[in-house]
């Protein structure tokens, strides 16, 4: 669930789309400086391997940047709000006792 949120927000910030369109653009502009080195049919097949290759490398960087992120840090914190919840939860379980006990010592002091 960490993970699979991390990894929507990395997709979702558009950074690897920023780093497909600057491949793209920059290999057209390559191929028109270049035009005179390269046929029409060369300089289709080389934007589209280039974009190809830069989808690859980028889902490639996803991959790794999943693999590297430390969950301990996160199961350390869903750890301590667990606890805390628990312990929240006996502290206000002693209280409504404390309450009860009262009420039945301030009863029995209000028979006598």
């Amino acid at each position: 669930m960490v993970v699979e949120r991390f990894s929507q927000n990395v997709i979702n910030s558009g950074i690897f789309r920023l780093y497909i369109a600057t491949g793209f653009f920059a290999t057209v502009i390559f191929f028109v400086v270049n035009a005179e080195l390269f046929t029409p049919y060369e300089m289709i097949l080389g934007i589209i391997g280039v974009t190809v290759i830069l989808k690859g490398i980028s889902n490639m960087m996803l991959s790794l940047i999943i693999s590297l992120f430390s969950l301990d840090d996160r199961k350390a914190e869903l750890d301590f709000n667990y606890n805390e919840e628990k312990i929240d939860a006996m502290l206000n379980e002693l209280n409504v006792q404390d309450i009860v006990k009262a009420e039945e010592k301030a009863e029995k002091q209000n028979a006598s």
